[in-house]
């Protein structure tokens, strides 16, 4: 066993216009435990795109285009089913900007020995494995971008803005989020933008401009993000995980309310999870106890205990299979903000 050999199989991305799931999902409906809950959330996910003024904000946590969940995405944002994007790094960058540079992730094995994976430089989320001198490249390239503008402190979003910019100039054809959220005004917020492949592209860069370099202002994302809910009307949350995307997304009502100004409550909210209540943690935590907090409205909710993989196909293709997406507009929320100019850096 080599190098060779174990980056060979390339974790293929599902299609949810491939499949009708909508009977099975309604079938779903009708049984019991996550089944039921499943089949409910993906009927509020329904009415969120059949509602005209609702604000639909997709959360994700962990590491899911590396497992096959990228052209999921990227299908909610073409076929405006999502409006708003908040996530971690690693799905942005360390997932899909790193693929859409044309390196691909690879079927792995949790029981390998990891020991002679960091030998052959290759790096293991479960059975996914990832080449760190490809890693390396797309640090570089997020620092290459950092250094072709201007000295200055940026949001994540105006950032990732940068980086659609410089696929779109690239000519990039791999499917990519932050390309389609780029050329569709779908604003994509990572509040904990350090703590990625883009985290070690901008240490590189500040070290090596130490007088003149960029920064990332994450209250500026939490500002921003804020200006999303005022402008949106009703709001749907769709979230795929728990963490701090989930928590920022939640906290633009209270955000809202200490500005001064009055806003509902998320009236939508659906969480999948396969994190525990009871020890307290963010992630597991439930979408009624965010209803004491002022957040979330309980009226519609659902919580579905299952793990992404399983269960994000099924709800997002329900939703395609319904239709309901032919009819609506996007928001474009992008507009919101001014709009970045393109990168100088040369392709």
């Amino acid at each position: 066993m080599n190098r060779e050999t174990l980056l060979q199989e390339t974790v293929k991305h599902i299609d949810i216009k491939k499949f009708d799931v909508v009977e099975l999902v309604e079938a779903m409906s009708q049984t019991a435990f996550q089944g039921r809950n499943l089949g409910r959330a993906a009927k509020i996910y329904n009415e969120m795109l059949q509602e005209p003024n609702c604000t639909i904000i997709l959360c994700l946590a962990g590491s899911l285009f590396s497992a096959g969940l990228k052209e999921i995405v990227c299908d909610l944002i073409t076929h405006n089913m999502v409006d708003v994007i908040v996530s971690t790094g690693a799905n942005i960058v360390d997932q899909d900007f790193f693929e859409a540079l044309g390196y691909r992730h690879y079927v792995g094995d949790p029981f390998v020995d990891d020991e002679f994976l960091r030998q052959q430089r290759i790096d293991r989320i479960y059975d996914t494995y990832i080449d760190e001198d490809q890693l390396r490249i797309c640090d570089m390239t997020i620092a290459e971008i950092a250094g072709s503008l201007s000295p200055r402190p940026y949001s994540s979003r105006e950032f990732i803005q940068h980086m659609g910019a410089y696929l779109e100039h690239r000519g990039t054809t791999t499917q990519s989020v932050v390309l389609s959220a780029y050329q569709h005004q779908v604003p994509i917020f990572v509040p904990a933008f350090s703590d990625c492949s883009a985290g070690f592209g901008l240490v590189h860069h500040q070290w090596h401009s130490p007088e003149s370099h960029l920064t990332i202002d994450s209250v500026r994302d939490f500002r921003e993000l804020t200006q999303c809910k005022l402008a949106a009307g009703d709001t749907g949350l769709v979230m795929i995980g728990g963490g701090v995307p989930k928590n920022f997304a939640q906290d633009t009502v209270v955000a809202a309310e200490l500005l001064g100004f009055e806003t509902a409550m998320h009236k939508y909210t659906i969480q999948v999870t396969v994190a525990d209540e009871r020890d307290g943690g963010l992630s597991g935590s439930t979408l009624k106890e965010a209803h004491s907090w002022g957040k979330v409205d309980k009226t519609t909710e659902q919580m579905v205990f299952a793990e992404a993989t399983l269960a994000l196909p099924l709800i997002a293709g329900y939703v395609y299979g319904k239709g309901n997406w032919k009819s609506r507009s996007g928001r474009q929320l992008a507009k919101l903000f001014n709009q970045p100019q393109t990168s100088s850096l040369a392709v």
